[in-house]
């Protein structure tokens, strides 16, 4: 079966969820990867009132959409994180800021990810994509020096938050897929292979596998969808553009705007970037994935209207499913 062509609803959250249906519908979009903030999708609401998710399904309906997973990234960055900020505040609903006391905004954000499992079964979704914070990106560039028992706590202190919250994703069978990101417990291969450990490689705790976020740490993509092949429980497509080269631009981005021309990469319109897209797909197929492919549009150089239609073509263009038979059926096993 043709895998859904989604688009992530995150970047348009200032705009109505009725507008972007219609927006998505024009360009050829097959349904929506809702993000629960803006108007988009109120968890809260959706874990108790079926009247209020029927709606939502019926905007999707009006406009030949459908949605195969929902996404929770700014609740779930609150669950771990230390510290806890301004820049939490910034994102989060008042309700889970409250006085601001940060294990207080822990316990609430945590509390609500539990309600976001439930709102995604009342969709009928199996999905949910996010973050989950870390109280050990801080400690990233290893100086001053930590000791490997602080590292370990760190792991400890995700899987002590999450593992409750996943219970409730057992409970009404959906999945987490966590979304490998700088900031995050799992941000690149080998602390994606710690956070697995950490919850015990259980089922409910997969990835969200989206490739740009691997580029620009020269990580290999196509390499990491094999090597955890049984966790990659959704797909974001998203491309990162290196621009390194010159002695100046470095990985870390300085601390410099999205867009600078001094950054040693951007986010750009999917197909526009270093992502190996065939090789990507081609992997996809080989996994057995078959879920929906998500178009997370992105670039500081380019109006998203035009980037979104875009990066919807390409996709179409390039994610191409699996042969209907396997060699062996074609021409025999020997």
């Amino acid at each position: 079966m043709t895998r859904p062509v989604t688009l992530f609803t995150g970047q348009w959250a200032d705009l109505p969820f009725e507008e972007v249906c219609a927006l998505a519908s024009s360009w050829g979009y097959d349904g929506l990867e809702i993000a629960c903030w803006g108007d988009h999708l109120d968890v809260t609401r959706a874990a108790v009132d079926d009247a209020y998710v029927q709606e939502r399904l019926d905007i999707l309906k009006r406009h030949g959409l459908g949605v195969w997973a929902i996404s929770n990234h700014l609740l779930g960055q609150a669950v771990c994180d230390d510290p806890i900020d301004q820049r939490h505040r910034d994102i989060l609903p008042s309700r889970i800021w409250g006085d601001g006391e940060p294990e207080g905004v822990r316990r609430r954000a945590a509390e609500e990810m539990k309600l976001t499992a439930r709102a995604a079964a009342k969709l009928g979704v199996s999905t949910v994509v996010g973050f989950t914070g870390s109280a050990i990106w801080k400690y990233v560039a290893m100086f001053p020096p930590v000791g490997e028992d602080v590292i370990r706590a760190g792991y400890q202190d995700f899987a002590d938050r999450w593992n409750p919250i996943l219970d409730v994703f057992d409970e009404v069978g959906v999945r987490f897929a966590h979304e490998v990101h700088p900031s995050e417990i799992a941000y690149d291969y080998w602390s994606t292979q710690a956070a697995l450990e950490a919850v015990g490689h259980r089922e409910a705790f997969g990835l969200n596998w989206d490739p740009s976020h691997m580029v620009w740490q020269d990580i290999d993509p196509v390499g990491f969808l094999w090597d955890f092949r049984d966790r990659i429980y959704h797909v974001d497509c998203k491309d990162a553009r290196k621009r390194v080269g010159n002695g100046r631009n470095g990985r870390l981005g300085s601390h410099l705007p999205w867009g600078d021309p001094r950054r040693g990469w951007d986010f750009v319109s999917t197909g526009r970037g270093d992502v190996p897209w065939e090789a990507c797909f081609r992997v996809l197929n080989s996994i057995g994935y078959d879920g929906p492919i998500s178009v997370e549009w992105e670039d500081a150089g380019m109006d998203r209207l035009t980037g979104a239609a875009e990066a919807v073509r390409f996709v179409r263009a390039n994610a191409f499913d699996p042969p209907e038979s396997s060699f062996d059926s074609a021409f025999g096993s020997g």
